[in-house]
């Protein structure tokens, strides 16, 4: 690859309150994640994993096509933003994972998405 992509990825969770069931171990999160082409080239972003792990250890797996339906191709310096929610069983825990990404040349890579806690709201000290 003669120019290195560079995908930046931020998260921002919040807490469902509204959507959640403590007392049947059911916690709701949204996330909203901010996906920006810092790279010279435009990429297409195809595939997604994600590794969710609530506060016991349980951990789930999810891997599927592009992201809330779309593969959204992102120019250099453009940014795409979406949100989406996952459940766990405990008022903690943490997501992080990868996005597979195609450049227009063919080439693919992979972008890491770091860690990010799921908290209820003063779950945390």
């Amino acid at each position: 690859m003669d120019q290195e992509p560079h995908i930046h990825i931020d998260a921002s969770p919040r807490y469902l309150e509204a959507e959640s069931r403590p007392e049947a171990r059911h916690y709701v999160f949204a996330y909203t994640i901010t996906i920006s082409n810092h790279g010279p080239m435009p990429a297409r972003l195809l595939q997604r994993h994600w590794v969710i792990t609530d506060a016991q250890g349980k951990v789930q797996e999810v891997r599927g096509e592009g992201v809330v339906g779309e593969t959204p191709r992102l120019e250099p310096g453009e940014a795409f933003r979406y949100t989406s929610a996952a459940v766990i069983a405990t008022p903690t825990g943490i997501m992080q994972g990868e996005y597979r990404l195609c450049l227009d040349s063919g080439e693919w890579f992979e972008a890491e998405i770091p860690p990010f806690a799921l908290a209820v709201p003063g779950a945390l000290h």
